[in-house]
């Protein structure tokens, strides 16, 4: 990181983060978030992240599928951002990136010098937190931009509530 958050300065408003996917987990992510920021006078950012295919043998099919594939990741940003009015009234910034999603959930980071907290949530079954929580929080929590906040996976609105203002 280049410099310093500018989440606290004049003109400026911190952001809490949640990268949007398919997982069951993720709204508890959203909910928490959402209500995180009403409660603080934040404001909230939602990432959906398209992986490329593997194999771009064929140019033409490739592109295609991130196509197909960002059609998808705009509606799963738009369903999350009706889940974050809902709880809690935030109309979130929306943002779709392509690559490794680990790697652009840092850039994102570094560009936006007002996003302040990564809010995660880990899955609640016996496979683990899930590969992002695993990722972001072991090897890479010491040198991460901003804290990791781990929402469990198995809290309800209410016990999010509760906790998050």
């Amino acid at each position: 990181m280049s410099g310093k958050r500018q989440s606290y300065e004049a003109g400026h408003r911190p952001k809490f983060m949640v990268v949007v996917d398919q997982t069951p987990e993720c709204s508890r992510a959203i909910h928490f978030a959402a209500r995180r920021a009403a409660r603080t006078g934040a404001s909230m950012i939602m990432l959906s992240v398209v992986e490329p295919p593997d194999n771009f043998e064929w140019l033409g099919v490739g592109e295609a599928m991130i196509e197909e594939a960002q059609e998808e990741a705009q509606k799963q940003l738009e369903n999350a951002a009706s889940e974050a009015r809902g709880a809690a009234g935030v109309e979130p910034e929306l943002a779709i990136r392509i690559g490794d999603r680990a790697e652009q959930i840092i850039k994102l980071i570094r560009e936006d010098e007002d996003i302040s907290f990564l809010v995660l949530a880990a899955g609640s079954s016996k496979d683990g937190p899930g590969p992002l929580v695993s990722t972001l929080a072991g090897k890479a929590a010491s040198t991460f931009p901003v804290p990791i906040v781990i929402v469990p996976g198995s809290l309800t609105d209410e016990e999010i509530d509760a906790l998050a203002g």
